[in-house]
């Protein structure tokens, strides 16, 4: 049987050990993208602000003295007090081919979750607002998107669904190629009536502070517009901040679409270059030659990225979405852009995914979150 280790936050070695596995799984494989090594060790150390409000567990299954898998399991306090819930969340797991270390690990998730008097282990979820849920379960010819959207072993569905686990829920990926992109014309004239009455608009932004100065006005239109969704938590103003310099790293101001009525920010649409064949470059470090490496790639990238969209209540039936997609595609129009990715499109939104046919997307690539019970 694989040994399973719980690692501490000053075990050193057993952290570079977890952070190291993945790099060693997917030696191989063209379509995983790494994550950045720095910010797992950050994780792993409990230097994160997840841990401000929350606690987590990071499992390492051995066997023979390697490295065979790995998870991390956590109770994301904030979501369970707001949704009044009893959860615990899953993610970063990664395994090789070796049903017993799934199981293994699976169980020791499963306990520490009883442990803590949570009643469903469900994911994987990430611990922070850019990171991508669900495991992958078709579209495994496609290169995962940056760090979102994970690339994962085929058999993984396959552990998942024999260790008890059911499904909750699907994300999509879209692709929409230039030579099918489609400007709908009642997306136009919608856009036209709207300037016209002239308390909708779109500026275009030019500058990254810009984009900073009103980071928090964009997350309290992502917390107001968000609630309806069932994993959502809502974002505190450091996060919002965090998130805001992680946006402007990979960001062109652009492509980010602020909707204002009259003078307040009331909707947005978030797109950026597919960083991802320089992140693959990078093998997960995080230095002055990994970032001229990006700023390289978003020059010269033919794929965008669209992920997060969303319009305060009280505005979202004025036609004010109609607004940010005749700017986006307006945007990519007159850029060199090939195609555009739409990411984490859960197949419980069919306003969304209605969108996404209407701009002559199609669907290539699904990951799946699932759900065990831990009360016996």
């Amino acid at each position: 049987m694989p040994q399973i280790l719980e690692i501490a936050a000053t075990d050193s070695k057993l952290i570079k050990a977890f952070i190291d596995f993945p790099f060693q799984l997917y030696a191989d494989h063209p379509q995983w993208v790494p994550p950045f090594r720095s910010e797992m060790r950050k994780i792993l150390t409990r230097n994160h602000p997840f841990f401000e409000h929350s606690e987590a567990a990071f499992f390492l299954a051995l066997r023979q003295g390697r490295p065979v898998g790995r998870i991390t399991v956590f109770e994301n306090r904030r979501f369970n007090s707001i949704r009044k819930r009893k959860e615990a969340r899953f993610y970063h797991f990664e395994c090789t081919q070796d049903d017993a270390a799934a199981t293994a690990l699976f169980e020791a998730a499963v306990s520490w979750a009883r442990n803590c008097d949570l009643e469903v282990l469900e994911g994987p979820h990430g611990l922070g607002g850019m990171d991508g849920s669900g495991i992958q379960i078709e579209g495994f010819e496609q290169r995962a998107t940056m760090t979102m959207m994970h690339y994962h072993q085929p058999y993984y569905r396959r552990l998942f669904e024999q260790g008890g686990f059911m499904k909750v829920r699907d994300l999509y990926t879209a692709v929409i190629d230039r030579e099918n992109f489609q400007l709908p014309e009642k997306i136009r004239r919608v856009a036209e009536i709207h300037y016209k009455r002239g308390h909708f608009r779109v500026p275009l932004f030019r500058s990254k502070r810009d984009l900073i100065r009103i980071a928090r006005q964009i997350g309290e239109v992502y917390n107001r517009s968000f609630t309806v969704h069932e994993d959502f938590c809502p974002l505190q103003e450091v996060e919002i901040d965090r998130l805001a310099k992680d946006l402007a790293l990979i960001s062109k101001p652009s492509l980010i679409k602020i909707l204002y009525y009259d003078e307040k920010v009331v909707g947005f649409l978030f797109s950026f270059p597919d960083l991802s064949r320089a992140l693959q470059r990078g093998r997960g470090r995080l230095n002055p030659l990994s970032l001229i490496g990006l700023l390289r790639e978003a020059g010269r990238t033919d794929t965008l990225i669209v992920n997060g969209a969303a319009i305060l209540p009280e505005y979202q039936k004025l036609g004010g979405n109609g607004l940010l997609y005749y700017e986006l595609i307006r945007t990519i129009l007159d850029s060199d852009y090939r195609r555009a990715e739409m990411v984490q499109i859960a197949d419980t939104t069919t306003l969304m995914l209605a969108d996404m046919q209407t701009l002559g997307g199609r669907i290539y690539k699904t990951h799946r979150i699932y759900r065990r019970a831990t009360v016996r």
